[in-house]
């Protein structure tokens, strides 16, 4: 039985390894099959598969599986023509942005058709194009009842969040057309991943990063950058506590105050950071010197380098007001999340100690009204 810490580690390794599917897979089969297949290792499914629409016909047909399908005419019957578009299933898919679960597969209407082909339980997530149109279905499935446990719902979720950045891009891709934005596409989606990966290893972080990416932004647009620099912040964003993937969990997941040794193993985060980044050469410079310098603080006493005010490149100073704010109004095990009154308040009074005192006073503009 796999125990919750293992089931991280595997998430936290799964996301890395589809991340650099994304940006190398030659094909989707190729690219998801593996994927699949130690998922079904991990959870009570016996087999694991990915529909796709080919956009010519209103059915969905199989482009990957992993484990058992069912053996049966009806299911032969999808392997030749595809899943109807109309099926139930599919229909609930089209009104959900998350994964659905069934226990049981005939106590859904929505599931109708799959107790025929000796599916009891079900799980099933939609893939959707960057214009929000269903193009792909991720299921898994028992032949025997089976309630999912809550470790199985976010292994699949989380899995089948990345498998939509993977799945979407390759499909996309198979248009060529599309293919040059499909590229961009699949980065940003892997790449989002890998944050959601470290999220998933660290739950009291949970949301940390789609928040705090979003904020920077916010104060990007505020500022004036431009579309390439607010991209790339927002690829910082992403990655920019990536190295703590790295950082054993006695020390990432210590519910107290860390000691001197412990502190220095949590601060090489940040060269773990950049080691990484710096085998991803489509990163631009602005991505990766926010991920080399949100630590850094303005008068000097930051890390890694003691750089101090305009040594410290702008996007990490601009990145490290959002980041601060984020960790002050959020629960962690040390500390219980500040009001947003308050958080404002000490990030005025870091000004020229820990910020970039101009950037400050348009930070607590932004969010102070």
């Amino acid at each position: 039985m796999q125990t919750l810490d293992d089931q991280r580690a595997f998430m936290s390794e799964s996301i890395i390894r589809l991340m650099r599917r994304a940006l190398d897979a030659p094909d989707l089969a190729g690219a998801v099959t593996p994927i699949l297949e130690e998922l079904v290792d991990r959870t009570a499914a016996a087999g694991s598969a990915y529909f796709q629409t080919d956009g010519l016909t209103p059915a969905f047909h199989a482009r990957a599986a992993a484990g058992y399908l069912p053996e049966s005419e009806g299911m032969n019957a999808i392997l030749a023509h595809g899943l109807p578009a109309e099926t139930p299933l599919m229909q609930a898919l089209r009104g959900s942005r998350l994964p659905l679960f069934y226990d049981d597969t005939t106590l859904s209407s929505e599931t109708e058709g799959f107790p025929d082909l000796g599916v009891c339980s079900l799980a099933a997530a939609p893939v959707r194009n960057r214009d929000g149109i269903l193009i792909g279905a991720f299921l898994m499935h028992t032949f025997v009842l089976h309630a999912w446990s809550t470790d199985e719902a976010g292994v699949f979720s989380a899995v089948a969040e990345t498998l939509t950045g993977l799945t979407a891009r390759l499909a996309a891709e198979e248009s060529a057309v599309l293919a040059r934005e499909a590229a961009v596409s699949a980065r940003e989606a892997a790449l989002r991943a890998l944050g959601l990966g470290l999220e998933y290893k660290d739950r009291e972080t949970r949301g940390h990063t789609d928040r705090v990416t979003d904020l920077a932004l916010r104060l990007g647009r505020q500022v004036g950058l431009d579309a390439s620099a607010l991209q790339a912040l927002r690829w910082g964003g992403y990655l920019h506590d990536i190295g703590k993937l790295a950082v054993p969990d006695g020390v990432l997941l210590k519910p107290g105050k860390l000691d001197a040794q412990e502190w220095a193993v949590m601060q090489g985060h940040v060269s773990e950071g950049e080691r990484f980044a710096d085998a991803l050469d489509f990163l631009p410079p602005a991505t990766r010197e926010v991920i080399a310098g949100h630590h850094e603080r303005w008068d000097g006493t930051g890390y890694p380098r003691g750089l101090q005010r305009e040594e410290i490149p702008f996007p990490a100073r601009l990145f490290a007001l959002c980041d601060v704010y984020d960790a002050l109004t959020s629960d962690r095990p040390y500390k219980v999340a500040w009001t947003p009154g308050e958080a404002l308040n000490e990030i005025g009074m870091q000004a020229g100690r820990h910020f970039d005192p101009e950037l400050c006073a348009v930070f607590l503009q932004l969010l102070g009204g």
